[in-house]
């Protein structure tokens, strides 16, 4: 597999597909946008600005933009899906009859499939085949598209079981102000990624119901615990946590203003109700999907998530911040680095690593 000049097609006109398309067509590349909403495509065609998703950014007039699938995807070298994690199997299903086997998929979405409880590389393979793996690639880490978009120096990681696919997905998007690392860990990405939405909800209802830093320390910190005791029970490697994909994602997610999640979780903690909460940011909170996923991950799995709990009973079963809160600073008594230690002894025992 190669990616013979550099023929990208980018599904999914949101801020960070747009942002993506934009970095690839400045750094050299031929690429197609494709977005499923006329009225959005049309307007992007017409100022080369996607103005809902990302205003004041302006997008090369040789980049074409259309919502014909088959038109995006012809001839691509590379495919790069940004669609949101709960459309990834449907808009997949209908890309594939025009993608060739060999071609280069790169998935940006962050989440876990709610009904099925499945990573999105798991959604790969069954639509596509376990074979064609081989050529799947996750690029994911601490990257809002408003600032990729405007060239901010970024770092991110390109994660594969294929160690080719995954410096092919690296040499694409690697620029001047984008590093990308490469990582074999694609479950550990993935985990990352999507579950530090979940956290990022919970600091943000304690940013509106408390505005504390110490309430936010809090949160990350044992958030990144639960994170990887979930990711070590699914085969991760627990050292993916303490990167980009897992400590840096959470940090940027936890405390921007341009984290969705954040934002939501805001509304929440200052009493707003959830739609209310998703109808104040207007566009996909992956958070409270995926809060629901991994609430049943942890129950499937018997495994100890409190605050992705806490969480789940905000979201889903009107459970009141305040009550939330309170549930969480009584816990009973426990130690801090030692159960973290255990579990990362553990994954060394499934490993085969000699301790």
């Amino acid at each position: 597999m190669a990616v013979n000049g550099k023929h990208i097609t980018v599904l999914g006109a949101g801020s960070w597909g747009t942002a993506l398309a934009r970095h690839l067509a400045v750094n050299g590349s031929t690429v197609r946008l494709w977005g499923r909403r006329l009225e959005q495509i049309e307007e992007i065609n017409a100022f080369r600005e996607n103005k809902r998703y990302l205003p004041g950014v302006i997008l090369p007039g040789a980049m074409l933009v259309t919502t014909d699938l088959e038109q995006a995807l012809e001839g691509a070298s590379a495919v790069v899906f940004s669609v949101p994690s709960h459309t990834f199997r449907t808009v997949l299903r209908q890309a594939l009859p025009f993608i060739k086997a060999e071609t280069l998929i790169v998935n940006t979405a962050k989440g876990i499939e709610e009904n099925s409880n499945l990573r999105l590389s798991e959604v790969f393979a069954a639509e596509a085949g376990p074979a064609r793996l081989e050529h799947y690639a996750v690029l994911s880490g601490p990257s809002h598209a408003e600032e990729v978009a405007r060239e901010m120096p970024t770092a991110i990681v390109a994660a594969s079981t294929s160690p080719h696919t995954a410096v092919l997905a690296q040499d694409i998007f690697m620029q001047q102000n984008l590093r990308v690392y490469t990582n074999p860990d694609i479950i550990g990405v993935e985990l990352g990624g999507a579950l530090k939405n979940v956290i990022a909800l919970g600091t943000g209802i304690a940013d509106g119901l408390l505005g504390s830093d110490n309430a936010r320390a809090a949160l990350m910190t044992r958030g990144l615990a639960e994170i990887t005791r979930l990711g070590i029970v699914m085969q991760a490697n627990p050292l993916t946590f303490a990167g980009l994909t897992g400590l840096g994602d959470l940090i940027v997610t936890c405390i921007s203003r341009h984290s969705r999640n954040r934002r939501a979780g805001i509304a929440i903690g200052q009493g707003k109700t959830l739609q209310q909460a998703l109808d104040k940011v207007n566009m996909v909170v992956e958070g409270v999907r995926t809060t629901r996923a991994a609430h049943n991950l942890a129950a499937a799995l018997g495994i100890e998530m409190p605050i992705t709990e806490q969480m789940y009973q905000v979201l889903f079963h009107n459970l009141s911040p305040q009550a939330a809160m309170k549930n969480l600073m009584a816990r009973g008594k426990t130690r801090e680095v030692e159960e973290v230690a255990l579990a990362h002894i553990k994954w060394q025992s499934q490993q085969g690593i000699e301790l």
